[in-house]
Order: C-alpha cells, then sequence, then structure tokens
C-alpha cells in the first residue's frame, strides 16, 4: 500500500497541473495595433473594397459597353489579394482597442469576414457572377456597420 500512496500522489499533482493549464489557457499573444479604426479603414478596409467592387461592372456609355472583369491571372490574383486583405482586415476589426463592443460590432466584424470570405473563393473559381453578387453582400454589410458606428462618415 506505501508503493500506490506515491503514484496516487503524482497523478493527483498531475491531474491538478493539467485541470490549472486548462482553466487558464495559453497567454494571449502581445498584440499591438497600431492604426485606429478610421485609419484602418481609410488605409486598408476602403482601397481593398474597393478593388473588389470594381472589379466586375458593366458601363454603358454613349457610344458603348464596357464589360469590366479579371481577365489575366494577374488581374485574378489582384481581387483575390484583396478579397483576402478585406477578410483579414474584419479580424482586425475585432482587436481590442479598435473591437467597440462583444455584441454587435463582433457580428458585423465577423459578416466582413465571412462575406469578404465568399468573394475569395469567387476570385479563386474565377467566377465573375460570384464576384458581382457577392460585392452587394459586402456593401450591404459595410453599410450595417457604418448606420451603427459611424452615421456621419
Amino acid at each position: 500500500m506505501t508503493a500506490r500512496r506515491p503514484r496516487v500522489r503524482l497523478v493527483s499533482a498531475a491531474l491538478a497541473v493539467a485541470a490549472s493549464a486548462a482553466c487558464g489557457g495559453p497567454v494571449p499573444p502581445p498584440f499591438k495595433p497600431v492604426a485606429d479604426v478610421k485609419q484602418l479603414m481609410q488605409a486598408v478596409v476602403d482601397p481593398s473594397a474597393d478593388v473588389v467592387w470594381e472589379s466586375v461592372a458593366t458601363i454603358f456609355t454613349k457610344d458603348h459597353v464596357e464589360e469590366r472583369r479579371p481577365r489575366t491571372k494577374e488581374e485574378w490574383a489582384h481581387v483575390r489579394s484583396h478579397a483576402m486583405i478585406l477578410a483579414e482586415s474584419g479580424n482586425l476589426l475585432m482587436m481590442v482597442p479598435r473591437a467597440k463592443d462583444g455584441d454587435q460590432w463582433m457580428k458585423m466584424a465577423q459578416a466582413l469576414v465571412d462575406t469578404a470570405a465568399i468573394a475569395l473563393r469567387a476570385a479563386d473559381a474565377k467566377d465573375v457572377d460570384g464576384l458581382l453578387k457577392v460585392g452587394g453582400e459586402i456593401d450591404e454589410t459595410c453599410e450595417n456597420c457604418h448606420k451603427k458606428y459611424w452615421p456621419n462618415y
């Protein structure tokens, strides 16, 4: 019975260490945001959204109709890169101190991630119609957030 007691103590100690580690979790990385929300919008989100939005269009003029769409491998890569930047921007908007609240702000930022990820998949598939459709969804996502958090933009 004496030989069992140290083993029970060792197992108990190991379980206690594992339980305390599981409760506390790993230390979060030391993120140091540089830009505030407005700066992030101006320098990253808006330019990337513009690339996605402007990548597909039908433009009617007096003399002709222009069908704008990515055609080359490089043009598709350009749209893809900006769709990815836009998706990751939603994650940046969820970081403290940018996150305005844990409720609607986070849901709207996640909606930006989700809709921009659809644009990314459309660019990967070279799906012009999908890119056009999701452009409207991205616009709606942005407008909903701006109405609540930046009404006079």
